[in-house]
């Protein structure tokens, strides 16, 4: 039996999951701010998907681009660092954010978001169409991985959605297991 606890944000460690499609209320603020993992995902539908991050001091997400899928990033606690543009080695839209903050980043952007500060970065984010699959719970940072079929499974992510692609072992280190449920947690 899975142990409950309550954060000092108010939230039991089995409320941070991924809601699958079904309707959801929630104080996103505050379950931002409760998520201790480098990335869970919070709902994931058929077209979009919302995900809570907890980047480290000195941390960062990664200099990434989504060919197929657009983002937005709120920054709910912490300072950062965005860095986008058009090519991998023409970063030249540079801002420093922090809290209430927003990021957007059209499909085919460059980016990277820092943590500058000295505390966790915590921020949501919510993708069109779906990037990450369903259930994702990553406690940390993904090492860069140069194994091909699994980059392939990542792109076919991208032009598929997450819901219509299995994924090797390697690529999630651990799935919360998915209990349909209308939530409103606040």
């Amino acid at each position: 039996m899975e142990a409950h606890y309550m954060n000092e944000h108010g939230y039991t460690k089995s409320e941070i999951r991924d809601y699958v499609g079904e309707p959801l209320a929630v104080n996103i603020d505050r379950i931002t701010k409760a998520n201790r993992t480098y990335r869970t995902s919070l709902w994931t539908g058929d077209h979009l998907q919302v995900t809570v991050m907890s980047i480290p001091v000195g941390g960062d997400i990664g200099l990434e681009i989504h060919p197929h899928t657009d983002q937005f990033i709120r920054i709910e606690d912490g300072c950062a660092l965005a860095v986008m543009g058009k090519r991998k080695d023409c970063l030249n839209i540079r801002q420093r954010i922090n809290s209430d903050y927003a990021v957007i980043i059209p499909a085919g952007t460059w980016h990277n978001i820092i943590n500058t500060g000295n505390l966790p970065l915590k921020l949501y984010s919510i993708y069109a169409p779906v990037q990450h699959p369903f259930g994702l719970f990553r406690r940390q940072k993904k090492r860069l991985n140069t194994n091909k079929s699994s980059n392939r499974e990542h792109n076919a992510i991208n032009q598929k959605g997450a819901s219509h692609i299995k994924l090797a072992p390697s690529v999630i280190l651990s799935v919360i297991p998915l209990v349909p449920a209308f939530g409103f947690i606040g």
